[in-house]
């Protein structure tokens, strides 16, 4: 089956949708209805909506695409962690993440089918790229884990916070993320606070400046080096965006009071994890408004890259702390089942899902 031509209805913001409505010759706060629906109630059968007329019912039922990606696979890790393979109309597919933690449960959502950056470091980069997500793609991974958490999990399951740490680069897919964002935020809807959303970028320069324009959530960068030859080799993008270019870029971006933008540094052994990495770093970053998340590396079938042992690790984190930053390492959850970070990679050609 492919694509279908109708507007789908979770592509849009509750601005867009009152828009759309009114020009449909429906009424601006029928949108609030649906969005209490779809994202309060989740209940997503427009017959079994009260307070919505029955004109705009056969309208939505007619007119509007109201199809969710479907979980394709998941898998469970032993530490908790659930992988889920969501399916996309087009048969394209792409993974995502619930992690669980003592107070929260945070999906780790992507954003492109593959992913054309390239890191060495990363499985999701010998994918290269095959296409951008959609608005209702993005908002439906969310949606799709949600109910199958309900359903098979947990009926209370509710997903907190989201991060932007899936397969791809969002701000190579910035119109749609952005959608997909102010979707997540709306307050009549899922009601995610700014604090609870985080948007990861390998450092697109271009699309950072841009950020002006898109809603006020966490920002985290992917630097994993702080010297240029040793960031070009993990980050082909490097060559295009140096670390010169890139830091001038991020001083544009508009930190709200008290927030401090996040640089993840993914820990090789015996490559960036020495004393003059350490330097470099301590050298580079605004200590006043950085945090630094150190992410011991995750290994994958076929990688040359090896994780350092806890005890360097634990050297890398004092020598940072002692020098004035502020720093926290990520634990690694659902290495088991390849859903850690830089591990996910579609699993469709390897399980024969679609046949």
């Amino acid at each position: 089956m492919g694509p279908t031509t109708k507007p789908s209805l979770y592509a849009f913001t509750m601005e867009g949708l009152q828009d759309f409505l009114v020009e449909k010759g429906f009424a601006k706060f029928a949108a609030k209805q649906i969005y209490n629906w779809l994202y309060q109630n989740w209940e997503f059968d427009p017959e079994n909506w009260s307070n919505v007329s029955k004109k705009l019912k056969e309208f939505l039922k007619t007119e509007m695409d109201l199809s969710l990606p479907k979980v394709v696979w998941q898998g469970l890790s032993k530490d908790g962690t659930r992988k889920f393979l969501i399916g996309m109309s087009d048969q394209q597919s792409v993974e995502t993440v619930a992690i669980p933690a003592k107070d929260r449960l945070t999906l780790c959502i992507s954003s492109q089918v593959g992913c054309a950056i390239g890191c060495t470091f990363c499985h999701t980069g010998t994918m290269g790229l095959k296409r951008h997500l959609l608005p209702q793609e993005i908002v439906g991974q969310f949606l799709a884990v949600t109910l199958w958490l309900k359903k098979n999990a947990d009926e209370s399951a509710r997903l907190t916070n989201i991060v932007y740490m899936g397969q791809g680069e969002p701000l190579h897919n910035f119109d749609n993320v952005k959608v997909a964002t102010e979707v997540f935020l709306e307050p009549n809807g899922l009601s995610l606070s700014q604090r609870k959303v985080t948007l990861s970028t390998s450092g697109l320069v271009p699309q950072i400046k841009k950020l002006w324009d898109f809603p006020p959530v966490n920002i985290a960068i992917s630097l994993h080096a702080a010297n240029n030859d040793i960031r070009t080799e993990l980050m082909p993008i490097n060559k295009a965006y140096d670390l010169s270019r890139l830091f001038e870029a991020i001083k544009s971006i508009p930190l709200k009071a008290h927030r401090r933008i996040t640089y993840e540094y993914i820990l090789i052994d015996n490559y960036n994890d020495r004393q003059q990495d350490i330097d470099s770093l301590l050298e580079l970053l605004d200590k006043r408004e950085s945090k630094i998340n150190i992410i011991p590396f995750n290994e994958y079938p076929g990688s040359a890259f090896k994780r350092p042992s806890d005890a360097k690790i634990r050297w890398f984190q004092d020598s940072l702390n002692n020098g004035g930053c502020v720093t926290t390492v990520r634990t690694t959850k659902g290495d088991d089942i390849l859903a850690a970070c830089g591990q996910l990679k579609s699993m469709e050609e390897k399980l024969n899902l679609w046949e």
